[in-house]
């Protein structure tokens, strides 16, 4: 699994997936869709792992590709 997730990719997904449980936990209660908000987790993670499976079925990548030593 090569990572596929660039610097400034992870903090654009960190941020969203932030925002998205900040309003799942403290957003208008009498809205009842708040669950959507949990689904900030996804982009968290994969920020963090370095690895989008999304790109990778898209043939995506916004890291640097490392060089391979002979």
């Amino acid at each position: 699994m090569d990572k596929n997730v660039g610097s400034a990719d992870k903090v654009v997904r960190i941020v969203v997936g932030v925002a998205l449980i900040a309003f799942a936990l403290f957003g208008p209660a009498d809205i009842a869709w708040k669950w959507v908000g949990w689904i900030g987790v996804v982009p968290i993670l994969t920020a963090v792992m370095g690895w989008c499976p999304a790109y990778s079925i898209l043939g995506l990548r916004t890291c640097p590709m490392e060089k391979k030593s002979a």
